[in-house]
């Protein structure tokens, strides 16, 4: 069971290297991604929560989506099966069958890696400067939360014949903590897209990681023009 020590005034505390506070941060980003919709909305609440509740949240959102995908995993085989046993051997739906097999297997395998992450989680959390990491992630939230509607628009701005609304909740919240991080949190944009690219190749579709850089390119060249000054 995690669990953190007792509290020391943080200007006591020795200065973590550069590479550790990386690491937590790295490790914070991440459990905001997967904690963000389990926590509680109001920053007083918010406040109160310890590591252990932020990495509970996480794994609840990793076995939740785990579960919905071997769920739909079964569907497909289910009807995959059916098809076969109906199709009298018809070229067009034994390739639609197999197909559907493709895919419960692609499911599958999604629902076993969510399921690989969720027990890294604790042990990786234990590696990890604790403080720092739950400071981090609360302070991703809290941010993102506050100007959720600010972000939104920048992001609905980048967005190329797409909606926001439309987006996996996966790839629309990293783009919300990459633009947090960027606005409210002195993060520089290169960093902060890499980080968001590496959340995306760990937990988006295939083409994700190319999609988020895209669109927080096109945020970050936005900010950019609106900062130079005109004349």
């Amino acid at each position: 069971m995690l669990s953190e020590s007792v509290p020391t005034p943080y200007s006591l505390l020795p200065t973590p290297h550069p590479s550790k506070i990386m690491q937590a941060r790295r490790i914070a980003r991440e459990l905001a991604l997967l904690s963000i919709s389990q926590l509680p909305a109001k920053q007083e609440r918010l406040e109160e929560q310890d590591l252990q509740a932020v990495v509970v949240a996480a794994v609840r959102t990793l076995t939740s989506e785990a579960q919905d995908a071997l769920e739909s995993a079964a569907a497909e085989l289910q009807q995959s099966s059916a098809r076969l046993l109906n199709s009298e051997i018809r070229t067009t739906d034994v390739q639609s069958a197999r197909s559907m097999v493709t895919e419960a297997i692609s499911l599958t395998q999604t629902a076993i890696n969510r399921l690989g992450v969720a027990m890294e989680v604790p042990e990786f959390i234990q590696l990890a400067n604790q403080r720092e990491v739950r400071s981090y992630t609360l302070e991703i939230i809290r941010s993102l939360k506050d100007n959720q509607q600010k972000l939104d628009q920048l992001l609905s701005q980048a967005l190329v014949d797409w909606q926001l609304s439309r987006l996996a909740w996966i790839d629309r919240d990293i783009l919300r903590i990459a633009v947090t991080e960027i606005l409210f949190l002195g993060v520089p944009d290169r960093v902060a897209i890499n980080e968001a690219v590496e959340l995306a190749k760990r937990y988006s579709g295939d083409e994700g990681h190319r999609f988020i850089n895209g669109v927080l390119r096109r945020v970050s060249d936005q900010l950019k023009a609106e900062s130079t000054p005109k004349g």
